[in-house]
């Protein structure tokens, strides 16, 4: 999944009843990852409760019960050197250092562990038996496993690189009402790539798609769907997916999902930034540019025009079992909501386990998530875009999240 990462958002902190109703909606949203974790472990039984004080190992697991983490006698041993990746360093760093570890509820992430052992690297695939073993373990297992087979490191920048705050955005899978075919209200094209995209780099401008007829010659019959706001349409390129409810042409409707395909190779501009930049408005959220559209439908097609860059996709069945997860991220496995980030692939490599943390006016975070997608805006050592599920309330955790974030990558050992 390739997306891309508003550059313009509202600066206006949200007062403290809308940091709570954020906080009590992504916690519904987090919810549903602890309920899938269940359904996709190796067993149907679900996650035992944490014991009171010591932890006996259940048959077959072979982990046996450590100490609280700050008692860890494991812990001692000479730090490993400082790592060079890509854009960034990492630094070895003590489990105490961790925010909140002994807070978290591994159990959820292990949905997201497991499906990137669907696909693991060279590096991870020797300790994926484990981690599905551990699926049905206790948390108190799972960390105890954590501390003895990984080594937790600090993401920083390149020595010598200008000293940067990092950021953490997050980003989520839209849902619209969609028509097979066009009508007086669905009257705005989602393409699959057209036969000749490869033929001509880059392609057709968004411009050009529009006004140019030998490029609505090479898109005529290449249509997906119909929306009815090509603001949405907007949103789902930018996003890169989105769930649509199709209504088929002898009015039956299903839910099926639009993926990433492709791209016409022009360059990627936000229409926020040119909106502000025309001083059109002062709040850079979707909510803000919908409004703007509203009162201004005569100037939509210039706003859009401001993009070059025109997203193509392709279609996706969409039966229950995978409803309860994303789209594909750039690793190739489905992305699990609120325990998948976008990273920087020259920092931090797919499939790894990371330990964020981030507080800020939308959300406190601190968790174990897994990086298993990238986007074009995502670059930088300390850099993540958090996968917030889907729907309206994903998309307003999504829109507003901009917050400072510090990053740890736990490699084996």
């Amino acid at each position: 999944m390739v997306h891309h990462t508003m550059s313009t958002r509202s600066s206006n902190a949200p007062r403290a009843s809308s940091k709570i109703r954020t906080m009590n909606r992504l916690s519904r949203l987090l919810g549903c990852a602890a309920i899938v974790g269940i359904l996709v472990a190796c067993s149907s039984k679900p996650p035992r409760p944490e014991p009171p004080s010591t932890t006996t190992t259940p048959p077959g697991v072979g982990v046996p019960a450590l100490p609280p983490i700050a008692d860890w006698p494991g812990d001692t041993a000479p730090l490993p050197a400082p790592i060079v990746r890509g854009r960034s360093q990492w630094v070895a760093v003590r489990w105490s250092e961790l925010p909140g570890l002994g807070e978290d509820a591994l159990y959820e992430a292990w949905n997201a562990w497991m499906r990137s052992c669907e696909r693991p690297g060279g590096t991870w695939a020797a300790l994926c038996p484990e981690v599905r073993r551990m699926s049905i373990a206790t948390v108190a297992e799972q960390r105890s496993w954590m501390l003895a087979r990984l080594q937790p490191y600090r993401i920083e920048p390149l020595p010598g690189s200008a000293p940067s705050e990092g950021l953490l955005t997050s980003y989520y899978e839209p849902m619209f009402e969609a028509s097979r075919t066009p009508n007086a209200l669905f009257t705005v094209p989602l393409y699959q790539p057209p036969a000749t995209l490869a033929q001509r780099k880059p392609w057709y401008t968004r411009q050009q798609m529009d006004t140019l007829p030998e490029a609505q010659a090479q898109l005529a019959g290449r249509e997906i769907a119909w929306l009815a706001d090509p603001v949405d349409a907007l949103v789902l390129q930018i996003q890169g997916s989105g769930r649509l409810r199709m209504t088929e042409p002898d009015g039956s409707q299903r839910l099926l999902r639009v993926a990433y395909a492709a791209t016409n190779d022009q360059p990627y501009k936000s229409v926020g930034r040119w909106l502000l930049d025309q001083g059109a408005i002062r709040d850079a959220t979707w909510p803000g540019i919908k409004a703007w559209t509203v009162q201004n439908p005569a100037r939509v097609r210039d706003m859009l025009w401001s993009n070059p860059r025109m997203v193509f996709f392709r279609e996706e069945p969409l039966p229950a079992f995978d409803a309860a997860f994303g789209p594909r991220g750039a690793q190739g496995v489905a992305l699990t909501p609120g325990r998948s980030i976008a990273v920087d692939p020259q920092s931090v490599p797919y499939g790894t386990p990371v330990w964020l943390a981030s507080q800020g006016p939308v959300v406190n975070l601190a968790r174990l998530v897994l990086a298993q997608d990238t986007g074009s805006a995502i670059v930088g050592a300390v850099r993540a875009d958090y996968f917030a599920g889907w729907g309206p309330e994903a998309g307003d955790i999504a829109g507003r999240l901009k917050q400072p974030l510090k990053m740890w990558a736990l490699w084996p050992r």
